[in-house]
């Protein structure tokens, strides 16, 4: 199962809104049949297993870290096939979370006869396909919320030089997360201040750039900016509310990008709408990199599934320096937003803290007063 899993991973990034599955073969104790699931429309990671596996598959025994489906989607049902193939036993890391169709592969390959086992590495199965699973839940995407902090949790300078408070293994990291994800969420602010293209650069190979996604309520971006350059290679989407002008809504769409609109929450675009319409186009994960207001404004409505801060061994100190979350901030200390499942990991001169929200912290009040965009 472990091989299975590692297959699955292959994909990272690239099976939206699909899961990543992968899938192994097992005869007489050897391997002879591997595969897994390239991108959506693809084979899935069974069907190539099989295909590799041919005669062979029969008699033998199947490890998949999700259960097989049982529908008719762009392909035909993957449980059909295996019964087919005479797959005698099927060891299964975790049911499909679709509700819809949970459960009824296990189902159709135990009235075939097929010996299946449930479980198998299900943690680790359901840690690979946390965006899925949210995704198909809920219809929304999983929310990942980046920061790159100094130890005194300053984002930039008072005069808003952040270039750069990490190192270089930690930006490579960084834009390792961008591959992995779906779309990349940012402010106006760090628009007008970084100009930022928000494409994904790894050394030695192609990354995948991310949707591009920016909260502007007034539409007051520069259509110069540089994500506008780079448009064909994916696309860009401007969330604004009805403060924005007709006009320029018109100019923003000629120029490729897709303007979303929505009712504005406090003057600014709320967030909870923003994330119902990026689920509808198939965008199973987004990574917020934005600034000091944008992180508390996703932190109080609730919309923070995980947090990755890198820490530099830096210090900024200042007032006026820009903090990681922005807002009034908490009055109690019961009111924080806590972290669980927590691991740290080395970057370089830099160390990686990732968590995961508590459910009992999400929504906290962190900004009762929304009062800017993102600097």
């Amino acid at each position: 199962m472990k091989i299975a899993l590692s297959l699955a991973k292959k994909a990272e990034g690239r099976t939206s809104p699909n899961p990543m599955v992968g899938a192994v073969i097992v005869k007489n104790g050897e391997i002879v049949g591997k595969g897994y699931h390239k991108r959506a429309g693809d084979h899935h990671g069974e069907i190539n297993a099989l295909i590799e596996a041919g005669g062979k598959a029969r008699g033998g025994e199947l490890y998949i870290n999700l259960e097989p489906c049982s529908h008719f989607g762009k392909t035909a049902p993957c449980a059909d096939a295996l019964i087919k193939a005479g797959i005698k036993k099927a060891f299964i890391s975790m049911e499909d979370p679709n509700p819809q169709v949970s459960g009824e592969g296990i189902k159709r390959l135990r009235a075939a006869g097929i010996e299946v086992t449930l479980g198998l590495l299900e943690i680790e199965a359901k840690k690979l396909n946390e965006a899925f699973i949210k995704h198909i839940t809920t219809g929304m995407p999983l929310v990942t919320l980046k920061a790159a902090l100094s130890l005194d949790g300053r984002l930039a300078t008072r005069a808003g030089d952040s270039k750069w408070v990490t190192g270089e293994k930690a930006r490579r990291h960084v834009h390792r997360m961008r591959d992995r994800s779906d779309a990349i969420l940012v402010g106006l602010g760090t628009v007008k201040k970084d100009d930022p293209s928000l494409t994904t650069r790894l050394p030695g190979r192609a990354g995948k750039d991310p949707v591009r996604v920016v909260l502007d309520e007034r539409l007051e971006i520069s259509p110069s900016a540089k994500i506008f350059e780079v448009s064909g290679r994916t696309k860009v989407i401007i969330a604004t509310t009805d403060l924005a002008d007709r006009k320029d809504i018109d100019r923003f769409s000629e120029l490729g990008a897709e303007v979303l609109i929505f009712k504005n929450k406090k003057g600014f675009v709320p967030f909870e709408p923003l994330l119902k319409s990026l689920g509808k186009m198939g965008i199973t994960s987004l990574l917020i990199e934005g600034g000091g207001e944008i992180n508390a404004s996703a932190l109080e409505e609730g919309i923070v599934d995980k947090v990755a801060i890198f820490y530099a061994p830096k210090i900024i100190g200042g007032r006026e320096a820009v903090g990681f979350v922005g807002g009034e901030g908490i009055m109690s200390l019961s009111d924080a937003i806590a972290l669980e499942s927590i691991s740290i990991r080395r970057m370089g001169e830099d160390l990686l803290v990732e968590g995961y929200i508590k459910r009992s912290s999400r929504g906290a009040t962190i900004h009762p007063s929304l009062q800017s965009g993102d600097e």
